[in-house]
């Protein structure tokens, strides 16, 4: 009797195992219920500061960090393929290119990096960006204008996956303008007003005229600069006011013609004839943005951090309050300029397939999330969606996005382009000292800048396929 309890103890217990084991079959780390573990796969992601938080600097424990921790949170939750860990580093924008040459020298360079194209570019064409054609579907394109697209293709290819961007446009001192009788032409404070060249030019010679000197003493209508290597994107814009194609479509300079030589010959003018603050030669950007932000200035540079910068220091009572508004830069044909730096990560080549494979999943993940992509909004978002949902919270965002259609890649996504850069600003020091005339100053650069781009595309996996 006993024997046969026992017997059917065991018979039950083991009935008990066999119910249990079938209803922990699958493994319970697994969320989506496959029949297996998934392996997981770690990936790095590197930034330089961009903003603080996930949505907005003022949540608690807000950090630089703080959007794509949440942002790796919330893919690892979703993501079938693999049981993924991102690991992301903050590195400062100073040791960015130290950091990034030598672990890519050493075989190990971060999966993605998220930052400025311009900063980026020539790691494109040294290879080490993988393509992200791939990633980028209709929906995206439709939502984000063509002309940042062509800021972050390089030859064929998608490289960046763009996320944000930092206009680049003019600022005036609406109250300077009012001194000297120019309220026809003063924009709204929400506006990026467009001037056209004639007015433009009325409007630079009536401030040097008709601005109060007893209110606006050592004053200078418009700000120009040409100091350092700095001193590129808004002369190149200026250098396009007559129409200068620029570059070919072989990235080559082509501003030795008619118009180049018109635009450069209109900045020694315009700087001869006192309509610039003096000195530009040896003046730099920081110098005419302090000029302009002590009302020394009536126009001047900026760009959206800049202007944001500008009124903050007006509120802590750092410069002196004025009506800060913006403008676009002007051209001939009436067409205004405007440039921009947009913002988005790449994905390094690692030679692992699959960590490549989950970077591109985890770049389209952010840049395409219904929820992520509002964190845009923490500088200036380059899908007219987002800038439509916040146009109310921060109105510049729509003149932004309708401004969109005015903008030239200022860089041309050429190779060499950091170099490039040392080349103009000796060119425009030569042309304000007056050693070299308007037509000398523009064949020079494009004769000198045209050597640095073709032993750059020696180098360049875009211009060697």
């Amino acid at each position: 009797m006993l024997k046969k309890r026992f017997l059917a103890l065991t018979a039950a217990v083991v009935l008990v195992l066999s119910i249990l084991a079938g209803c922990t079959g699958k493994d319970p780390a697994n969320s989506n219920g496959d029949s297996k573990s998934k392996d997981q796969v770690e990936i790095s992601v590197w930034l330089t500061p961009q903003w603080k938080g996930v949505m907005d600097p003022a949540e608690e424990g807000a950090d630089y960090d703080s959007f794509f921790k949440y942002a790796a949170e919330k893919f690892s939750k979703q993501y079938k393929d693999h049981d993924v860990k991102v690991n992301v580093q903050v590195v400062a924008g100073d040791q960015r290119d130290e950091l990034l040459n030598v672990n890519l020298n050493g075989g190990t360079p971060p999966d993605i990096f998220f930052e400025s194209v311009f900063a980026m570019g020539d790691y494109a064409h040294r290879g080490a960006l993988v393509p992200l054609n791939d990633i980028v579907d209709d929906e995206a394109k439709k939502d984000i204008a063509q002309n940042y697209w062509e800021n972050v293709t390089f030859g064929d290819d998608v490289y960046f996956y763009p996320f944000s961007h930092m206009p680049g446009t003019l600022a005036y001192n609406a109250d300077m303008f009012k001194a000297a009788g120019l309220e026809e032409y003063i924009g709204g404070e929400n506006e990026i007003k467009t001037w056209n060249l004639a007015d433009y030019e009325k409007i630079l010679k009536t401030l040097k005229t008709d601005l109060p000197k007893d209110k606006y003493s050592n004053a200078f209508p418009m700000a120009l600069y040409a100091l350092n290597n700095q001193a590129d994107t808004w002369n190149l814009a200026y250098l396009r006011m007559f129409g200068s194609e620029f570059f070919d479509e072989k990235g080559n300079l082509v501003i030795d013609d008619e118009k180049g030589e018109k635009a450069a010959e209109w900045l020694k003018k315009i700087y001869k004839d006192g309509l610039t603050n003096p000195g530009v030669e040896s003046v730099s950007s920081n110098d005419v943005n302090a000029m302009f932000q002590n009302q020394q200035l009536a126009i001047s540079f900026t760009n959206s951090v800049l202007f944001n910068n500008a009124k903050a220091d007006m509120e802590s009572g750092k410069t002196p309050k004025f009506d800060l508004r913006l403008a676009n830069i002007p051209s001939e044909s009436g067409d205004p300029l405007t440039f921009t730096y947009v913002t988005g990560a790449a994905v390094f080549n690692t030679q692992d397939e699959t960590r490549m494979k989950v970077s591109k999943d985890f770049v389209k993940f952010f840049s395409t999330d219904p929820e992520l992509v509002k964190s845009s909004k923490n500088g200036v978002p380059v899908r007219t969606s987002v800038a439509e949902e916040f146009k109310a919270e921060k109105p510049l965002f729509e003149a932004y996005d309708k401004n969109a259609k005015y903008m030239f890649n200022f860089t041309g996504n050429v190779p060499g382009y950091s170099q490039l850069r040392q080349v103009l600003y000796p060119e425009l020091q030569a042309l304000y000292t007056g050693q070299k005339s308007a037509a000398e100053a523009v064949k020079d650069y494009q004769t000198n800048g045209n050597k640095v781009i073709e032993e750059s595309k020696a180098n360049s996996v875009i211009f060697t396929k």
